[in-house]
């Protein structure tokens, strides 16, 4: 097929080609490390009872609820989930000092 007898939309067109370049932004698919430390706090706390470790794990928790990506959003569960764990650790770590115990009988 000849230049001349080429039709507009030939894909082998010389007039159809566009030159190349690099997208202006890149969809940047990152991972939500305080969401993960928050996590990985929430269970460490369960798991030692430390309460030291409770507030960080929320401010980390409620950090990554409010840092949340729309594109980010249909992957992962969200925010309220990683608060929600976090504020059960919370609740976890603090029920032993209002629980009330009876003394061991000697």
């Amino acid at each position: 097929m000849s230049a001349a007898v080429a039709r507009k939309d030939d894909p082998r067109s010389e007039a159809l080609e566009v030159p190349f370049s690099l997208p202006r932004a890149w969809y940047n698919e990152g991972n939500d490390t305080l969401g993960t430390s928050g996590m990985f706090m929430a269970g460490l706390i369960m798991v030692t009872r430390n309460r030291y470790l409770a507030w960080p794990s929320v401010v980390f928790g409620i950090s990554s609820l409010i840092n949340q990506h729309p594109l980010r959003q249909k992957d992962s569960g969200g925010g309220w989930t990683n608060v929600g764990l976090c504020i059960a650790a919370l609740m976890a770590s603090y029920l032993p000092l209002f629980v009330i115990t009876k003394a061991p009988v000697v």
